[in-house]
C-alpha cells in the first residue's frame, strides 16, 4: 500500500511540474505589443514599383527598452525588397518598456498604390 500511496503522489508532483512548465511557456511565447511612436516608410525602389514587383516582407524586429531598433531579420517575403524594409525599420521608435523585446511587422510593397 505505501508504494502505491508513493507512486500516485509522484504522478501528482509530475503533473504539477508539468502544468506549471507549460504555464511558464505559454507566458514566455506571448509578446508584448509595443505602441510605435514613430514609423518611418520603405522607399521603393522606382525601377521595382515600375515594372510592378511588389510584396510583402515579414521581418522579426528586437526591441531595446529605451525603444529603438536593436536587430532585425527577414523572416519571410520578397528578398528584393528586404533591404528596404530593414533600412526603414531600423528608425522606427516603440515605446519604451522594461525590456527587451521582439515582435514581428511586414511590409506591404504595393505596385500599383499611387504614393511615391
Amino acid at each position: 500500500m505505501a508504494s502505491s500511496t508513493g507512486q500516485k503522489n509522484l504522478r501528482g508532483k509530475f503533473v504539477c511540474v508539468l502544468l506549471l512548465l507549460t504555464c511558464t511557456g505559454l507566458g514566455v511565447a506571448q509578446e508584448p505589443s509595443r505602441k510605435v511612436l514613430k514609423k518611418v516608410e520603405a522607399q521603393y525602389p522606382a525601377v521595382l514599383k515600375r515594372r510592378g514587383i511588389g510584396g510583402v516582407v515579414k521581418l522579426r524586429v528586437l526591441i531595446q527598452a529605451n525603444g529603438t531598433v536593436k536587430d532585425s531579420q527577414v523572416v519571410g517575403g520578397s528578398p528584393i525588397l528586404a533591404d528596404c524594409a530593414q533600412k526603414a525599420i531600423k528608425q522606427w521608435v516603440f515605446a519604451s518598456a522594461e525590456s527587451e523585446t521582439s515582435m514581428e511587422i511586414s511590409f506591404v510593397f504595393d505596385p500599383n498604390s499611387q504614393s511615391e
